[in-house]
């Protein structure tokens, strides 16, 4: 039976801690622990062999850190750091029916924004340890202790695309549940799971006791395998030596407990030695995996925001040039400050989702749309939902997403399926399907209705999740198609109550060509909303449009006990009112820094050095910016993309 097979039927046991067996067994400190592949091979096949007899099935390569930017001044090359360490496991397993996965850690550089790698220096580096790894015949991919969401989506394309083994991917998180720049597990689940990892879950930094609540909530929402790799306990220095608190048997305890909840594949970090791994075979060998009712949650996110569809959301639709002479002369000269302002009022003004457009001829797109998308996560953790009907726009969006994504949109034209839904299911997005195909928009419900029933079987043969379909009815002018407006109201009825799934809608295109817009589209709107409406595409800097959208939250339930709603109309904290195209060109420079945006910064730095001294600015704008950017960071308000972002601004 293959590894896959095995895994939908049993459980499976992974080995312990490389690096402290090698440290009971002569690594010296500061010696690199990969380097015993090729000067000590017999230390490293004795760990092998002491796991094995403990009865792990899968054994781990020594190449937690066999990539380029680590070896670089190391003497040995990535090629025969693998070659030799999957012949050292090959060797200890012998003739055994076990299995060889190749270990593949964190890079030791911080991608952007952060750091200075990019995302496409990363898979690079991935991809040469995957193909080295499946020319020396391992029979899975590790990806382990990831804290960077964006670094693990590098390693598992890098392992898709250059493998068809089994991909397991894990990641290190903090008792608040967040990673070290901020991903939270409902993200990563999210994201890994979108991109169809053959397990996920979490290993390295806490004991089983502390991971516990986190692993509770990866099997909420997982609905593929989850794996465990706790350290041994909390560390603690005794002289020269770190100490970790939880002993053999109380580890194997948790593990039993882990297993009973659901957990498929167990094995251990830091700490852990082939007592441990024992200890778990002896206590679990009797026990199959409980099974799990993970939740169908319909939602997307950024690394450190989750956006679950469970009721009314707002997506912006200001970054997008069509009417727009100055968005268009923006994107022609590159300014995508002027873009980044569009989306900070948006976010600020409501919008939980921002749809992403730059579509020109004048420009090159698909290169426009990753810069576009990069730059909004170097300062947002606001989700994303690009927009092209463009395959290679939307591969190259959805490719740099940190997170999971919305594609706007496919329609009902077989070409439009064809080529776009495989994309979506590559990277695990969500889409959004329009009742459209190659004769127009349907005049009546029912046609429509159809369209959206053609789509959604179409993405559901491509293995997209109904939870993961946005089925648009279109929004036609009442000046011109007046009977129309009903038939879209009755279109999203019926496919919420038939298809079951959810719906998306522009609505700003109904009022067209007649006065008073505002009271049109603010009208439709509620319409939309009762006839059941889940995503709004729209103007989130229009008042009264979001005024619709928060009493709606309250009849409909969602804002529990008002409280959104009352907050909002508190009159001393009442704001004033936010009206269309508010692109503020008098931020203060306070303001600025917080938000990041550099080219700002300079301009009215250089003004306010006109009646200001240097030293005034420093303390009156520079000092109590980053004061408050770093109280914002230590209350997990933001995270350290938005941190580091703001202190370049300064510089």
């Amino acid at each position: 039976m293959g590894l896959r097979g095995k895994l939908k039927k049993d459980k499976l046991i992974f080995d312990g801690a490389m690096g402290t067996m090698l440290q009971t067994m002569g690594l010296k400190v500061g010696e690199l622990p990969e380097s015993l592949n090729i000067t000590s091979p017999e230390i490293v096949i004795g760990v092998h062999k002491k796991y094995i007899a403990a009865g792990a099935d899968i054994i781990t390569t020594n190449t937690f850190g066999a990539n380029s930017y680590k070896l670089k001044d190391s003497g040995y090359s990535v090629k025969e750091i693998i070659a030799g360490a999957v012949e050292n496991a090959k060797k200890s397993i012998g003739d055994r029916d076990l299995y060889i996965a190749l270990d593949i850690g964190p890079i030791g550089e911080l991608l952007e924004p952060m750091g200075t790698l990019s995302f496409e220096e990363a898979y690079d580096i991935f991809k040469e340890q995957v193909i080295l790894g499946v020319e020396n015949g391992v029979d899975l991919i590790l990806i382990e202790t990831m804290t960077d969401l964006y670094e693990a989506k590098a390693a598992v394309l890098a392992a898709k695309e250059n493998s068809n083994l089994p991909v397991f991917c894990t990641m290190s998180f903090e008792e608040d549940k967040r990673t070290f720049t901020g991903c939270n597990p409902l993200s990563m689940v999210m994201t890994l799971q979108g991109l169809s990892v053959d397990a996920l879950g979490v290993n390295c930094s806490l004991g089983p006791k502390e991971l516990e609540p986190i692993i509770n909530d990866i099997l909420d929402i997982s609905k593929i395998p989850v794996m465990v790799q706790a350290n041994s306990g909390l560390p603690s220095i005794e002289g020269n030596e770190t100490i970790y608190d939880i002993c053999p048997e109380e580890y194997a305890r948790y593990c039993v407990k882990f297993v009973e909840k659901g957990v498929r594949i167990i094995g251990g970090c830091c700490g852990t030695t082939d007592e441990y791994i024992k200890e778990i075979v002896k206590h679990i060998k009797d026990i199959r995996p409980g099974k799990t009712q993970a939740r169908r949650l319909a939602g997307i996110c950024s690394s450190t925001k989750p956006i679950i569809i469970d009721g009314i959301k707002v997506i912006g639709e200001r970054i997008n040039p069509t009417g727009k002479k100055s968005f268009k002369e923006a994107l022609v000269k590159g300014d995508i400050e002027y873009i980044l302002r569009e989306a900070i009022d948006q976010v600020d003004a409501g919008a939980e989702i921002l749809d992403v457009n730059v579509g020109l001829p004048e420009i090159d797109e698909a290169s426009m749309m990753v810069r576009v998308v990069k730059e909004i996560q170097s300062i947002l953790d606001t989700p994303l939902q690009i927009d092209s009907t463009d395959p290679k726009v939307i591969e190259s969006g959805l490719r740099v997403i940190n997170g999971k994504a919305i594609v706007n949109s496919v329609n009902g034209e077989d070409k439009s399926l064809e080529s776009i839904l495989p994309i979506v299911k590559k990277y695990g997005a969500s889409v959004v399907g329009l009742t459209l195909d190659e004769k127009g928009i349907p005049e009546t419900a029912e046609e429509r209705f159809i369209i959206a029933e053609k789509i959604v079987k179409k993405a559901l043969e491509y293995g997209i999740s109904k939870e993961d379909i946005y089925i648009d009815c279109l929004t036609l002018t009442a000046a011109a198609q007046q009977e129309g407006v009903k038939e879209t109201l009755k279109a999203i009825t019926r496919v919420k109550e038939v298809l079951n799934v959810k719906t998306i809608l522009g609505v700003s295109n109904v009022s067209f060509g007649l006065p008073n817009r505002e009271l049109i589209n603010k009208t439709f709107l509620a319409a939309s909303l009762y006839a059941g409406l889940d995503l709004v595409i729209m103007n989130p800097l229009n008042k009264d449009m979001m005024d619709t959208i928060m009493a709606s939250r309250v009849l409909w339930n969602e804002d529990k006990g008002a409280e959104n709603y009352l907050k909002s109309y508190d009159n001393t904290k009442k704001e004033e009112t936010i009206v269309a195209n508010s692109l503020n060109s008098d931020r203060d420079l306070f303001e600025i820094i917080i938000k990041g945006l550099e080219n700002e910064a300079k301009a009215r730095t250089k003004s306010l050095l006109e009646i200001k001294e240097p030293l005034d600015i420093v303390n009156e704008y520079i000092v109590p910016a980053l004061d408050f950017v770093g109280e914002q960071y230590e209350k997990g308000d933001i995270f350290l993309p938005q941190l580091i972002r703001s202190a370049e601004t300064v510089k």
